[in-house]
């Protein structure tokens, strides 16, 4: 849940995030998996770096984030309660994103006179994996494999709202290395965001969110699972700005409807700085 992925800013700024969220619930995998009834609770903290670009003479920015976790739980294995305790890196992001209409590259100066009407955009993210991970567990903070996911959105401003929805496909690699050497493939993950933004004044804006995803059955040494995707969350976001250059936003989202894949609440807080 993202809202205001796509929006103007003036070229050349730097963005520094320091975040921190805490989600728990349960964990369902594909049907031939051993592990059972997994009730895990995750606590991140994240550290991001993003800088708006001019494109061509389009608004753009290129952003990478570096979460750390610390993750614990109990869950079945083959029928037998098992607890799992560990923390490292996550697999880090790394997203490039452009408005190719209705924004374009703009000085501080020419900024002040930019308002927004219909903007569209596009963005294209890839993990690297890097993050934690060990072939003898089943629940990781890593992936030990590539994702990479396009991404395209649209945006209308109407007054003190904007409306956002944004469409996505997330591709994955083969782990080859899955849980005592198997070969694990993933069908892609579709997925679809919409957000409702109100701005309040003096820089203050709240959000609801809402994302539907779907697809993404694995397949385990040609074996393939019954876990086709068919999620969807709602959430809600609110910024807060301290002063020009330090803004705080809250985040809540959980989980309305899980066909399968992880079923959580999570919560954080974000301070930025430009």
């Amino acid at each position: 849940l993202e809202p205001r992925a796509y929006v103007n800013t003036p070229v050349g700024l730097n963005f520094l995030i320091a975040g921190y969220a805490y989600s728990e619930g349960g964990l369902s995998t594909n049907a031939s998996s051993p592990i059972k009834d997994a009730q895990l609770r995750i606590h991140t903290e994240v550290l991001a770096y993003a800088r708006t670009l001019d494109v061509w003479g389009k608004s753009g920015k290129f952003d990478v984030i570096l979460p750390y976790s610390q993750l614990s739980g109990s869950a079945k294995v083959d029928g037998q309660p098992r607890e799992r305790q560990v923390s490292g890196l996550n697999d880090p992001r790394f997203r490039f994103s452009v408005n190719f209409y209705g924004a374009p590259a703009l000085s501080m100066q020419e900024f002040a006179n930019y308002r927004q009407d219909i903007l569209i955009g596009a963005s294209v993210q890839v993990s690297a994996p890097v993050g934690q991970y060990d072939s003898s567990k089943l629940v990781n903070l890593g992936n030990n494999r590539w994702f990479i996911k396009p991404d395209i959105g649209i945006s209308k401003t109407l007054g003190p709202f904007t409306l956002e929805l944004s469409a996505g496909v997330t591709f994955y690699t083969k782990n080859d290395d899955y849980f005592g050497g198997q070969t694990l493939e993933q069908d892609p993950v579709y997925s679809t965001q919409a957000h409702v933004i109100y701005h309040f004044g003096r820089g203050v804006w709240g959000a609801l969110d809402g994302t539907y995803y779907y697809g993404g059955r694995t397949t385990v040494d040609g074996v393939r699972g019954n876990d086709e995707l068919g999620n969807s969350r709602v959430g809600a976001t609110l910024a807060l700005p301290v002063n020009r250059n330090n803004s705080i936003k809250l985040y809540p989202s959980t989980s309305v409807s899980t066909r399968a894949g992880s079923d959580y609440s999570l919560s954080g807080i974000a301070w930025q700085h430009l």
